[in-house]
């Protein structure tokens, strides 16, 4: 009887711990489940708040520190740890000085290159017994719009006495045959298109209000033959971006109308390439974004390609020849995301990379030459990304990957060799913006004429989009520069039609 109830008090102990265990399982289940949960919605709040930041924030890329910074957690034996908290809180300020040579504080002088039309004011009253001890300059800037006008040729025929034939002068190339556009009105159209991002209904309605009826077809035929004149200089332009040893790319999208889908816009890219040494931009478009999107210009590129973190770059680079450079734009914009979730962690790697930044406004401000830019990175840019380096392989062991402090780590970590990659040569850059930059024009002109109307219409405004993007970085005027193309492209011997460059107009002119 005895036997039987030790037995019966040793199965209900074995159940009590059974139970036991099953409860503590369940409880650890639940928080586990709790902590998923809370990570979930710790994303989604972060996530809401960048949208929120791109909807009511501001959109420039500013980073500055606060007196609260703490220190690195590791130890650097060169320097004290007290030196290096001190560099840490430092904050760097660039000063832009503003030239201001106008007698009025806070007044730009007016060009000097405009000309002067001057109206001379005396007083009233009778002057003849007083004698001019002076006079008084004041100075508006005025306009006068746009002036039309028509140019006509009027050519005179001559035959010889007694004698058959004919003989008339030739009139010169003209853009469109048989039409009635100059090449400045063209060139003015397509400037107000492309750069000013005027689409061709509003300009239909100013030409309208100067009772000058031209049907909207017409405007846009008229852009096709000028842009389709453009093409063998841009054919050119594409083969000598292809043997260039140093390219910056970049993608951008634009809805194009199909035919095939009534209604419907078809998603297509413009692939940007640029070569900060020579400053010369190609836009080239296609109707994808997979890997045969760069093919036709980086089948075969050798050299220095420079891109951000899109995988289809990625894999090209790894093609033998091309040293991939990675983004520090890029890297930093991760960790500008993470402010809000872990910004003692954030702000320590903005520090970091605001330091790199600024040895590189050093080079600028000291106009180095590339093998003196090198020589500074070595010195200066080198020790802080090693620093950054160990920083990060530290405090990665601690941070929950899907956070956005984690990512941000591992975007920098998995791309290192490639982000630092730019100390090679003086020539190449710390990040892609120079790219960025060229194409913003696309990013406001499509919020104005929203689609292009075929995919051959999206490939010709690639070819202007091309070279009003190295008038700019060359400081070309483009309506001047296209006016004088559109006059000689049809007649310039084919040898030397590189010179009808934005970057060798200047020059020339």
């Amino acid at each position: 009887m005895n036997t039987t109830l030790e037995q019966l008090s040793k199965l209900e102990l074995i159940a009590l711990l059974q139970e036991r265990e099953s409860v503590h399982e369940q409880l650890q289940n639940k928080e586990k489940i709790i902590a998923q949960k809370q990570e979930k919605i710790d994303h989604l709040q972060l996530q809401v708040a960048q949208l929120q930041r791109m909807l009511f924030g501001q959109k420039r890329e500013r980073f500055q520190t606060d007196s609260s910074q703490l220190p690195l957690p590791f130890d650097t034996p060169e320097i004290k740890e007290e030196k290096q908290q001190e560099e840490l809180l430092e904050k760097i300020e660039y000063v832009r000085k503003k030239q201001n040579t106008s007698a009025h504080k806070g007044r730009v002088a007016l060009p000097d290159h405009l000309p002067v039309e001057e109206i001379e004011i005396y007083p009233k009253g009778d002057l003849s017994q007083m004698q001019c001890i002076g006079k008084e300059v004041t100075e508006e800037l005025e306009c006068i719009p746009a002036k039309l006008f028509i140019r006509r040729y009027i050519r005179y025929k001559y035959a010889p006495k007694n004698k058959e034939g004919v003989l008339i002068g030739d009139l010169p190339e003209r853009v469109i045959d048989k039409g009635i556009p100059g090449p400045g009105l063209l060139a003015s159209i397509l400037v107000d298109k492309y750069m000013d991002h005027l689409p061709l209904y509003r300009q239909r309605q100013r030409f309208l209000r100067e009772n000058i009826p031209i049907a909207a077809s017409t405007l846009d035929n008229w852009c096709k033959t000028a842009l389709e004149r453009l093409r063998i200089l841009y054919d050119f332009l594409v083969e000598d971006t292809k043997s260039k040893g140093y390219l910056q790319a970049d993608e951008t999208p634009i809805k194009v109308l199909d035919n095939h889908k009534k209604g419907a816009c078809h998603q297509g890219y413009y692939w940007v390439y640029h070569n900060p040494i020579d400053r010369t931009v190609l836009f080239d478009y296609q109707s994808t974004r997979s890997a045969s999107g760069p093919e036709r210009i980086l089948s075969g590129f050798r050299g220095y390609l420079q891109t951000d973190g899109y995988g289809v770059y990625e894999k090209i680079a790894a093609q033998p020849g091309i040293t991939h450079l990675a983004c520090w734009a890029h890297a930093r914009r991760e960790f500008e995301k993470a402010l809000d979730n872990d910004k003692a962690k954030a702000t320590i790697a903005l520090l970091f990379i605001q330091k790199l930044y600024a040895v590189e406004a050093q080079a600028r401000e000291n106009k180095l030459n590339s093998e003196e830019r090198k020589e500074l990175r070595l010195e200066k840019s080198l020790p802080i990304i090693n620093d950054f380096g160990k920083w990060i392989a530290q405090e990665v062991k601690s941070t929950l990957p899907k956070s956005s402090i984690g990512k941000a780590m591992r975007y920098s970590i998995q791309r290192w060799d490639n982000l630092s990659a730019y100390h090679y040569d003086g020539m190449l850059e710390i990040d892609n913006n120079l790219v960025e930059n060229a194409i913003r024009p696309v990013a406001l002109g499509r919020k104005n004429y929203l689609f292009a109307g075929s995919h051959d219409a999206a490939q010709r405004a690639a070819i202007i989009y091309s070279f009003f993007a190295i008038c700019k970085k060359n400081e070309v005027n483009p309506f001047q520069w296209l006016k004088h193309t559109l006059e000689n492209i049809m007649s310039i011997n084919q040898k030397e039609i590189r010179q009808l460059y934005p970057q060798n107009f200047k020059t020339n002119m």
